[in-house]
């Protein structure tokens, strides 16, 4: 088996609020089994993935983490969504605020990845992804873990290993970028070549991206002013929210 089975058996079982005894009961095994099963103190047949999956409808795939997905569907760029397809999960109501700040953030982001296309090297934007992915991941699990009823084996890593490896993994990630970025060459990743380092200024940025470059600009008034240069957080809230007034 592996290291995915236990937590996903774990997490399926207190999601559907069985107890360990009851779920036990209901698939055919002792509970003494199952906690084994669970620890990954011990490993299941094949019998037992398969009795497990249809028990909590979902594949085996799902359960053996071979798909993040509980129907075992593989995921492609075809299969995503844009970030501003319509629907209610894209509809904030209420304060403005969160809508401001998820535009700000998407629409910079589109100038960086746009700018990663043509530096057109895939080692630099796997590290930068992987540094962004982290800082959603750590904003998720924060809001997650707010509730402690909710069921941590969503998650692999324990709670309080999280912050010191997630800080890591992107201490990691952006040191890799930096070297990189400046043309140096990272365990098997080749750095930048010369010609490949994006030339840029506002005014470049501006034409190029006429659509998201004023959202880039306030992201870094924002950024800095947290980091205490330019106007205060505040200040820049009120400066935006003027802009969106506009």
């Amino acid at each position: 088996m592996n290291s995915h089975f236990p937590r996903i058996i774990t997490l399926l079982r207190k999601e559907r609020g069985l107890s360990q005894k009851s779920a036990a009961e209901q698939l055919g095994v002792s509970q003494a089994l199952l906690s084994h099963y669970e620890k990954g103190i011990r490993e299941c047949g094949l019998e037992f993935v398969v009795k497990v999956a249809d028990f909590y409808n979902v594949s085996t795939d799902y359960l053996l983490g071979r798909s993040p997905h509980r129907s075992g569907a593989m995921i492609t760029v075809e299969d995503l969504p844009e970030p501003d397809a319509a629907g209610k999960e894209n509809v904030f109501k209420g304060s403005l605020l969160p809508t401001l700040n998820k535009k700000l953030i998407a629409n910079s982001l589109n100038v960086i990845y746009g700018i990663l296309q043509k530096c057109n090297n895939k080692h630099l934007t796997t590290e930068i992804s992987s540094f962004l992915s982290v800082a959603v991941y750590k904003a998720f699990r924060l809001l997650y873990s707010a509730n402690g009823k909710n069921p941590q084996g969503l998650f692999s890593v324990p709670q309080r290993l999280s912050d010191g490896r997630s800080n890591a993994a992107q201490d990691v990630a952006i040191s890799n970028a930096e070297a990189l970025a400046c043309g140096e060459d990272v365990d098997e990743m080749e750095g930048l070549k010369k010609d490949q380092a994006p030339l840029l200024s506002p005014e470049q940025l501006s034409e190029e991206y006429p659509l998201f470059a004023s959202s880039l600009f306030n992201l870094i008034q924002n950024a800095e002013g947290r980091m205490g240069g330019g106007k205060k957080p505040a200040e820049k809230t009120h400066a935006l929210h003027s802009i969106v007034r506009k």
